[in-house]
């Protein structure tokens, strides 16, 4: 019984509540359980040391983005939906509840010239689930396709942790494998039933990059 006591409360400071109406002010941490900041600790333990260094300066990587972004080309629509790119759009309860959803990878500033500063790739169906007492989030269709677990992360915040499918592939790579496919973003909601995760400074074609996840319907 202790046993299951502990991973419904996991599961919970995991998944968030998906009903809570945004409030405006400071996002409050509703994930500061004993249960909660065990699994704080978990990512930590678990991500690379690139990685949690990408994480700890996300908010520098990821305004240089922006502002190329702006320059580049996406002014109107970074403008038009301000939630969405505003870096300190955070409320409570931020991991997405279990799930199907929508998807929308935008990526900000070229990495390269071949680049462009500005780019939204099509929406892609996406999934949130559970077992085994984790969170999980994966993109099932298009031609990059991250997936990995989601972690309740510092006060109202979450973090993920995964890897990047290409292509055709059938596996995707476990974490830790190929630097260049490991991935870490932190996940915030943005809007009633509206999350984002925000990547700092991902390996392949941008300085930064975000995904939009919405319900399915």
């Amino acid at each position: 019984m202790a046993i299951l006591m502990a991973l419904a409360a996991l599961a919970a400071c995991q998944a968030g509540a998906a009903d809570v109406v945004p409030v405006p002010g400071e996002a409050k941490n509703l994930n500061d359980t004993p249960a909660c900041r065990s699994e704080e600790r978990a990512w930590r333990r678990a991500a690379t040391a690139a990685d949690r260094e990408r994480l700890r300066n996300w908010r520098v990587s990821w305004l240089a983005a922006l502002d190329k972004a702006r320059a580049g080309g996406g002014a109107s629509e970074i403008a038009a939906d301000a939630d969405l790119f505003d870096p300190d759009r955070a409320l409570d309860n931020p991991l997405p509840p279990t799930g199907a959803y929508r998807c929308r990878i935008i990526k900000l500033g070229a990495a390269h010239q071949v680049n462009r500063d500005f780019v939204e790739l099509p929406p892609a169906q996406c999934t949130v689930g559970q077992g085994s007492g984790e969170t999980w989030f994966a993109i099932e269709d298009g031609v990059q396709r991250p997936m990995g677990r989601l972690f309740p992360g510092p006060p109202g915040r979450g973090v993920f942790l995964g890897t990047l499918q290409l292509g055709d592939e059938q596996l995707p790579l476990a974490y830790g494998v190929d630097d260049q496919r490991n991935m870490i973003a932190y996940v915030d909601r943005i809007g009633e039933k509206r999350w984002r995760l925000l990547i700092p400074t991902p390996l392949f074609d941008a300085k930064a990059e975000l995904i939009e996840i919405t319900p399915a319907n």
